[in-house]
């Protein structure tokens, strides 16, 4: 069971990565002035972040180049820190820094979650 569910967990978040490719174009000027593309990401941020949780420890290490900590730490300030106001250089930094090499990591781990259920 726990690999079905790590399997679709990990699909989720590809899903929520190429839609926050998509919302952004990777083009800082159309994310920092559109408040409806900051909504996008920031909510697809967030249940990515919560998908994230949802993985198993056994699958999580065998990606140790992933922070996990730090997902769980983000999806915790988008989620109850919004009052204080969301930085949107920091959120456009974890977009375009961080969420390419997350990309690869959980395509990886897909890869290899199919390979070890066949």
């Amino acid at each position: 069971m726990s690999s079905e569910r790590d399997s679709i967990y990990l699909a989720h978040i590809l899903e929520c990565i190429e839609h926050i490719q998509n919302y952004t174009e990777n083009n800082k000027e159309r994310f920092m002035n559109s408040s409806l593309v900051q909504d996008a990401v920031l909510r697809r941020l967030q249940t990515m972040a919560e998908s994230t949780q949802k993985l198993s420890n056994e699958l999580k290490a065998e990606a140790p180049e992933v922070d996990w900590r730090a997902l769980s730490g983000f999806r915790n300030i988008l989620v109850h820190d919004y009052l204080n106001g969301i930085d949107l250089e920091q959120v456009w930094n974890a977009v375009t820094l961080y969420l390419p090499s997350l990309e690869l990591a959980i395509k990886r781990l897909a890869a290899n979650l199919s390979q070890d259920n066949n």
